[in-house]
């Protein structure tokens, strides 16, 4: 796991100890590098706030705050609900450490974002079109990426966390290590399965022979997230060169996996069965991808059989 440094700032000498106890507590839980960087940030941004308070001091009102300003300052409701939840792990960790006893965060409601909401997801066709606009020097490594998120519905970290260990030629199978520290094995479809082998046999060195990373950057390194979602955007770009800027939908890397959720579930796939495939830990989020288009309501209304009541009543 890459070593993350933490600053030496003069205004948060006071807290180094608990921000350290509070990286190595997420490091031994299996928190991913990105959202220790992202907890560890939200985290150094309430402290800086506190202007030295003990943290035992720290009350509920003090983290509302903290909450209010960003939302003042700009932050949305998924951002602000992530700087709520990096303040109470930062409690949580220290409580469990023994190093302090409340967690000021408790019982603070989180912002309401839009429920259900449907997700932006691509059809088959456009899918296939998308696929076409991968082009450039590693044009196999990158759809190889591309159909392990349309076709097998792997998140973008869980792509980044694979070893060429992971993939069973033999099997026809696929070991994903994904939320919650849990492994899930994903039959590869035949389609894929010839993509995936060619991009491993075009595999780029990596710098050293530890390096085990299935998909390796130009640097010889696992390919980062970030690297990875760039790659999306660049393709999603290309895709849409030839629409109208208001006419661009912002697809994202994620929304690949959107695509293959509707996919399954559109072709009769049961609940349970795509819950799985996802690596979801409820069913309750897989039941997103139910939902139905403007034209599925329309041909589901044309089918039924509306019977109007005769004008029994006589005209005066």
């Amino acid at each position: 796991m890459a070593t993350i440094r933490i600053p030496d700032d003069e205004m948060l000498e006071d807290y180094a100890e608990y921000l350290e106890a509070f990286l190595i507590w997420m490091q031994d839980a299996g928190y991913t590098d990105y959202t220790q960087k992202n907890y560890l940030s939200d985290v150094r941004q309430f402290l800086m706030g506190l202007s030295g308070k003990e943290l035992d001091a720290v009350k509920k009102i003090h983290v509302m705050s903290f909450l209010s300003n960003a939302r003042r300052n700009g932050s949305g409701d998924a951002t602000r609900n992530r700087k709520h939840a990096a303040i109470h792990c930062f409690y949580k960790a220290l409580i469990e450490l023994e190093l302090i006893e409340q967690n000021p965060a408790i019982g603070i409601k989180k912002a309401k974002t839009e429920k259900n909401r449907a997700p932006v997801y691509m059809d088959e066709r456009q899918i296939g079109e998308f696929l076409e606009a991968v082009d450039g020097k590693y044009r196999e490594r990158n759809l190889a990426i591309f159909l392990l998120m349309a076709y097998m519905g792997l998140r973008v970290g869980e792509v980044h966390a694979l070893n060429v260990s992971h993939y069973n030629a033999e099997r026809r199978t696929l070991q994903v290590f994904g939320k919650g520290r849990k492994w899930r094995t994903l039959p590869v479809p035949e389609a894929v399965m010839g993509v995936l082998e060619e991009a491993i046999s075009q595999r780029l060195s990596p710098w050293t022979d530890r390096e085990e990373a299935l998909f390796v950057s130009q640097k010889g390194r696992r390919m980062s997230i970030r690297a990875i979602q760039q790659l999306a955007a660049d393709t999603f770009d290309r895709f849409q060169q030839d629409l109208e800027p208001h006419q661009r939908i912002p697809y994202s890397s994620h929304k690949l996996r959107h695509s293959f959720a509707t996919m399954l579930l559109r072709r009769g796939a049961d609940l349970r069965t795509v819950q799985e495939m996802l690596g979801h830990s409820s069913i309750q989020t897989t039941t997103v991808y139910t939902h139905v288009s403007n034209r599925e309501k329309e041909e589901a209304m044309s089918r039924l059989d509306v019977k109007l009541p005769g004008n029994s009543g006589k005209s005066e």
